[in-house]
């Protein structure tokens, strides 16, 4: 069966990829093994020299690759040049800092010399999703080629044509045989994949669905796993916030990549005595976003990434009314020939409703309303998701206090959006999964982390 790549703003179907046969696969396989036995000798000088290329080829081609995804998944061209601008930020960054990151650490013991050493494991099976087809792939890459690692990438079926850019770029930089390798197969061959000899280790971001199946597989092999899967985060916000502030982030959260990310606010938990003021802001911020043909004009939103999603999203949205959730704004499926779906609020939100309790991924935002700041943490926290979170309020040392120590989740911001970064560790606790990528702690998750002792 190929692999489809559809244009999102018309259904219309872009290219059929055929997908590797048995013998290629294990072709490619077999060159991965070969490379790692390569490039874990490569000094940490010229393992930064490859991701400088590599970020200097995604600078050049950053047009053409936003061409690429507002084809494939309906990306807006002026986000989709800051997705690849970001992604050679961290190639960059890594290459400037991955050799201090992985230096060996002393320890101080009885024994005349003892450290710590992190060598690199083998080839990575990096299984990566559609929303943002090159910045995910990229958070994987950059710390795993500077530890040594190198790369097998099983990317979304229908952002293929993503997958085999980002194989050319490395190309382009020269990058040697083995490093980096695309496998062109849908997720009935993964098993046979992880079960193959030449994978060390897998990372995923997808689903929970998708990740506990993975996981399984790897934890019967007892091959390490990263897991960053989804969320329904939830942003709180307290009676004494900037409402204005507040409305604009979460709005600004809640539409990013057109909902269509993993920590993007879901639910915005608020204290009933701003609540109505707080609603009022947000469809005020809504009323103001633009959407339509991705590759035409400066829109905001483009068309969600399949049909599917977006039916999905809608029986989501139904499934919540009927529970007693209001839609106080939006909600209406466009007769528009295409994937796209409005800007919607529902108001009136409680636990057992769609939309508090599963991941809504597109534009959609439920508020909720909390009695008080202790109930708006008890209903932040009342979730099987936990990957990012956000605090609103004026005082900033009580809000810091709450996000470090009160919030169920990975990542917990204050008075602002929560955005991934290369400088700071990026994962979630409970249903969102386990492990971190970015930051130190990123690459050293794919490290023998090796105890040495010398008398």
């Amino acid at each position: 069966m190929p692999l489809q790549s559809t244009n999102p703003h018309n259904n219309k179907l872009i290219k059929n990829y055929k997908e590797d046969s048995p013998r290629q696969i294990e072709t490619k396989l077999r060159g991965m093994q070969a490379g790692f036995k390569n490039w874990r000798q490569a000094s940490f000088a010229q393992r930064a020299a490859l991701l400088k290329a590599v970020a200097a080829e995604l600078e050049k081609q950053k047009h053409e690759l936003a061409k690429m995804m507002a084809l494939e998944m309906g990306k807006p061209l002026a986000k989709g040049t800051i997705e690849v601008e970001k992604c050679a930020w961290v190639c960059k960054y890594y290459a400037q800092h991955g050799k201090q990151m992985l230096a060996d650490e002393l320890i101080e013991t009885s024994y005349s010399k003892s450290f710590v050493t992190y060598n690199p494991l083998g080839t990575i099976l990096a299984i990566m999703p559609w929303n943002y087809p090159f910045w995910q792939v990229f958070r994987c890459l950059a710390p795993n080629l500077m530890a040594g690692n190198t790369v097998i990438l099983k990317h979304a079926a229908n952002v293929s044509a993503c997958a085999m850019a980002i194989k050319k770029i490395f190309e382009a930089a020269q990058a040697p045989s083995g490093v980096f390798d695309v496998l062109m197969v849908d997720y009935h061959a993964i098993d046979s994949v992880l079960e193959h000899a030449a994978i060390a280790a897998v990372t995923l971001t997808g689903s929970t669905k998708a990740g506990k199946a993975v996981a399984a597989k790897a934890g019967s092999l007892l091959k390490k796993s990263v897991m960053e899967l989804g969320g329904a985060d939830a942003y709180v916000v307290l009676k004494d916030a900037d409402v204005e502030m507040a409305a604009k982030e979460c709005v600004g959260s809640r539409l990013k990549n057109g909902g269509q990310s993993c920590i993007s606010a879901k639910r915005f938990i608020v204290d009933k005595a701003i609540i109505g003021k707080f609603t009022d802001a947000m469809v005020e911020n809504m009323k103001k976003v633009t959407m339509g043909n991705p590759l035409v004009g400066n829109f905001d939103l483009g068309p969600m990434a399949r049909m599917d999603l977006r039916n999905s999203l809608h029986e989501q949205v139904l499934r919540s009314e009927m529970k007693g959730a209001r839609i106080y704004w939006g909600g209406t499926v466009s007769e528009v020939n295409g994937a796209y779906y409005p800007c919607t609020i529902l108001t009136d939100v409680t636990p057992g409703m769609p939309a508090f309790d599963e991941e809504l991924f597109g534009p959609v935002a439920a508020i909720i309303e909390a009695k008080d700041e202790a109930h708006a943490i008890a209903l932040a926290n009342q979730s099987n998701f936990g990957l990012g979170g956000a605090v609103f309020t004026k005082n900033a040392k009580k809000g810091e206090k709450i996000a470090a120590t009160m919030i169920e989740a990975g990542s917990v911001f204050v008075n602002i959006q929560v955005n991934s970064d290369p400088r700071l560790p990026f994962g979630g606790i409970k249903e969102s999964g386990y492990g971190r990528e970015l930051g130190v702690l990123g690459i050293k998750e794919f490290s023998n982390i090796k105890s040495v002792a010398v008398r």
